[in-house]
């Protein structure tokens, strides 16, 4: 089985979940900018984080078979913040780069008009660099962030298909589904979606443009719940080339819309960092 996970957070995970990512059949991830948890500050450290995202995060997982590209954005939450709005002035010179295969996190948090302004700009930005956007529906009130999600992203004439909506659940579905978007699940532990509910949601809607991801980050989460996805897919009637479309083909065409998407493995992606102690035994 082979899993491409499109929406997690590693920067927030160990090595150990590399590892544990790669025996359940993870080979591919990506990673899109979110909210740290502790807020920033200033623009630099949003700089710091998107160079880890291009080059140490990329050769970390390497070194565990893993392709690792990413998505980048000033995330809704942080878009509130004043001291944080030159990210918009930067973001163009991060999004020529060849592991960039999206502009994401972008969309709501909050429903504020700091949140909205920064969406638009950013699904402006997607469009002058060619590139695919993955949307984050807001925890709270999510009907309505997402009606307003895609309103926003037809008023911007960006093309359905190279929108992925994400964490939608079985109220939001229908909505994204008629509207040719792509649909994206995040599956955890105690919140969002289960893979049960994930499943029925498939006998439901069908394979076509799902994309299921754990979105594993700082909080209670899992990054193996992609494959505990796929193994419910199974035992509840689902074919084998069923789970390999939503696990992998999905996500592969859904990024692959960047012209970046990478999949060959046995390189080590990044810069080399010689004698880091990731290699000290």
């Amino acid at each position: 089985m082979r899993i491409f996970d499109p929406h997690i957070h590693m920067t927030s995970r160990t090595t150990d979940d590399y590892q544990r990512m790669y025996a359940a059949g993870v080979r591919a991830v990506v990673e899109p900018a979110f909210w740290l948890g502790q807020p920033r500050t200033n623009v630099g450290s949003f700089l710091d984080y998107f160079d880890a995202l291009l080059g140490w995060e990329p050769y970390r997982a390497a070194q565990y078979g893993i392709r690792h590209h990413c998505a980048l954005a000033l995330n809704p939450k942080e878009a509130n913040d004043p001291r944080c709005a030159g990210v918009l002035a930067e973001l163009p010179r991060y999004l020529l780069k060849d592991s960039v295969v999206a502009v994401g996190e972008v969309g709501y948090d909050s429903m504020t008009a700091e949140e909205e302004h920064a969406f638009e700009a950013q699904l402006a930005l997607a469009r002058e660099n060619d590139l695919p956007v993955l949307v984050h529906t807001p925890h709270r009130d999510k009907v309505t962030g997402t009606r307003r999600t895609l309103d926003v992203v037809r008023a911007a004439g960006t093309p359905p298909e190279r929108v992925l909506i994400d964490h939608l659940n079985e109220m939001t579905v229908g909505m994204v589904a008629d509207s040719g978007c792509w649909m994206g699940f995040s599956i955890y532990p105690d919140t969002k979606m289960d893979p049960d509910r994930m499943v029925a949601v498939l006998k439901a809607y069908g394979t076509d443009r799902m994309l299921v991801n754990s979105a594993a980050d700082w909080g209670r989460s899992d990054p193996l719940k992609t494959r505990e996805v796929a193994d419910v897919m199974l035992a509840a009637g689902f074919g084998e080339d069923d789970v390999d479309r939503v696990l992998w083909r999905n996500p592969v065409a859904f990024y692959r819309q960047s012209g970046r998407l990478d999949l060959e493995t046995g390189s080590e992606a990044g810069p080399d960092y010689a004698g880091n102690t990731i290699k000290r035994g």
